[in-house]
């Protein structure tokens, strides 16, 4: 099972989700061809009900731990209620171009 498969069958088994996407941004980066690296993870969740940013990611790391134990670099996360998603109408930022080693355009 690759990487993304594996981040997106936890999390919507942790989370139970409105709305998940998990997006390999890898690409944008210095790294070879093919690589599972760098992620950004939008997630809209009842499960966020109540609970401050800070406590939502460490919730998503939590689920996460033994993906990000094998060779997560980066991961850029948007976690929503579905209150908030539906009130942003299903838009976040996206990821700031690579700063560090990134790909020459």
């Amino acid at each position: 099972m690759s990487m993304q498969a594996s981040i997106e069958q936890t999390l919507f088994e942790g989370l139970d989700p409105v709305h998940l996407e998990v997006v390999n941004e890898s690409d944008k980066h210095n790294v070879p061809p093919g690589s599972e690296s760098h992620f950004r993870i939008t997630v809209a969740s009842p499960r966020f009900e109540g609970l401050r940013l800070l406590a939502r990611h460490r919730q998503v790391h939590g689920l996460l731990a033994r993906e990000l134990s094998g060779g997560i670099h980066a991961l850029a996360l948007h976690t929503l209620t579905p209150e908030e998603w539906t009130a942003r109408e299903g838009r976040v930022a996206e990821s700031p171009p690579c700063r560090g080693g990134g790909k020459r355009r």
